[in-house]
């Protein structure tokens, strides 16, 4: 992709580029140019996990130390070509009914939110089919946030913990690093649940290991009670919920991005640590993709 280019040509669609030398990530000089070589670079692995679910928008427009938004409504002069589905939106903040969301299916697609500056991209659980029906969800998700000065070696205890939970239910667990703090285990489904079933029985794991581990674990949200602790954020199976998508870069300080790991990566210190999009090429050669191993 030549870094001057105002066009670039994927799956037989143009994709309108601009202002690619623009300094996104000031602390490790990561631009536009670069984010869009990013979510080319993952199209293979990303794709899949996009597939099908509506995706919301996390835009840096002016670089990550400026103030982001969260867009879910299609922008103005969104291409054509991008599928779109209108999903009832009831409580909205904005008033709307419905939002009409893009589903990101191809690589022109990726480049095109790439160009945005939307560095985050987040998911639901469920998805829709071909005709925009609303599926169940096909996969779990609990979110390990720690509580400073927790950080990742308490995640990963924690991480274990979930994982013989869900070992017992024959739920195998994908850990993911962030790119933020902490991070998620994702476990797909051997067969669709409605959400709001998914998000009882995480609520239900949280408590559990809350009871049996109090000085690690916490399950209610109040930011007072995470304190060295690990909070097992059970709502990000509410069907109104999205989760960073694994693959995506974050918007922090610098161009991390929320990574599937091995469970012997985590074993050992000098790997238990957020990944640099520079290190994933590399990774794809050595692990492949580890959402689906």
């Amino acid at each position: 992709m030549p870094s001057g280019s105002n066009h670039l040509e994927l799956d037989g669609k143009q994709v309108r580029l601009s202002n690619l030398d623009k300094v996104l990530y000031p602390d490790d000089g990561t631009t536009k140019f670069d984010v869009i070589q990013h979510y080319l670079t993952v199209a293979d692995v990303i794709l899949p996990q996009l597939a099908g679910r509506p995706a919301t928008r996390k835009r840096w427009p002016d670089g990550v130390e400026s103030k982001p938004f969260f867009e879910k409504n299609l922008p103005r002069g969104t291409p054509d070509w991008v599928r779109r589905v209108e999903i009832a939106s009831p409580g909205s903040s904005k008033d709307r009914t419905h939002v009409t969301y893009p589903v990101i299916e191809n690589r022109a697609g990726l480049a095109w939110v790439a160009n945005l500056a939307a560095l985050e991209l987040h998911t639901p659980q469920w998805s829709v089919g071909p005709r925009d029906g609303i599926h169940d969800a096909d996969r779990l998700v609990i979110d390990l946030d720690p509580g400073a000065p927790a950080g990742l070696p308490e995640c990963v205890e924690v991480a274990r913990l979930i994982r013989e939970r869900l070992g017992d239910d024959d739920l195998d667990a994908i850990p993911v690093t962030s790119g933020s703090k902490g991070m998620q285990l994702y476990a797909p489904l051997p067969t669709s649940r409605p959400p709001m079933e998914l998000r009882e029985y995480a609520y239900e794991l949280a408590t559990s290991l809350e009871s049996d581990h109090p000085e690690l674990v916490v399950s209610n949200m109040k930011k007072a009670q995470r304190g060295g602790k690990i909070l097992l954020d059970w709502s990000q199976n509410n069907p109104a919920k999205t989760t960073i998508t694994p693959y995506s870069l974050r918007g922090r300080q610098r161009a991390w991005v929320a990574t599937p790991r091995s469970w012997d990566e985590l074993d050992d210190p000098e790997s238990l640590r957020q990944v640099h999009h520079t290190e994933i090429p590399d990774r794809l050669e050595t692990y492949g993709d580890l959402m689906t191993t």
